[in-house]
């Protein structure tokens, strides 16, 4: 990973860069909440959050350009595990994604000190079920026509990984995601 990734803390005034991400179209689309966020309602929202112990939100930035969310919620310290989600700005460079993914696992790995983090896709969402499986998350099962959108039903899949697990391949992944951020030669 580059020195010039991080999640940090997310700043009062990039709040409605946020809330301009979230409502985009294409990120809509893969959400449980899909309707057009207001202002009002974001603001609630993330004041409802601040003195929360068990969410935590972080925006991603590379070479010092916000460039995605990545959310921590359900946090559970008995238990030591956590849900977790994450969106990338609608122009972010491809590649945003596995650069999230990366630095969320070390960071429920590493300074949260998790055993398991686990989510949840819309089943229609392969490409992002094939991203979490690619970082050795696994599927834990799928909730059947458990959603509903305006069109109908669709199906959840749920997936996780346990700390062990990430140790045996961050690494690798480590190298895979450096080889694919960096500049092709011609």
């Amino acid at each position: 990973m580059s020195p010039d990734t991080r999640l940090r803390d997310i700043q009062g005034h990039e709040l409605p860069l946020m809330l301009a991400w979230r409502n985009a179209p294409e990120v809509r689309a893969n959400m449980y909440t899909r309707h057009e966020i207001s202002i009002d309602e974001h603001l609630a929202w993330w004041t409802g959050i601040q003195n929360r112990d068990d969410v935590r939100y972080y925006m991603f930035e590379s070479n010092g350009r916000p460039l995605g969310i990545v959310g921590f919620t359900r946090i559970d310290q008995t238990n030591s595990n956590a849900s977790w989600a994450f969106y990338a700005a609608p122009d972010s460079p491809r590649g945003t994604g596995s650069q999230m993914e990366f630095l969320a696992l070390e960071l429920a790995f590493g300074a949260m000190g998790l055993h398991k983090l686990y989510c949840e896709v819309l089943d229609f969402n392969q490409p992002v079920v094939r991203l979490h499986e690619k970082f050795g998350f696994r599927v834990e099962g799928t909730l059947r026509e458990h959603h509903r959108l305006a069109a109908g039903y669709v199906g959840i899949v749920q997936l996780g990984i346990l700390a062990h697990e990430w140790a045996q391949i961050r690494l690798d992944m480590a190298k895979r995601i450096q080889r694919s951020t960096e500049p092709r030669r011609l």
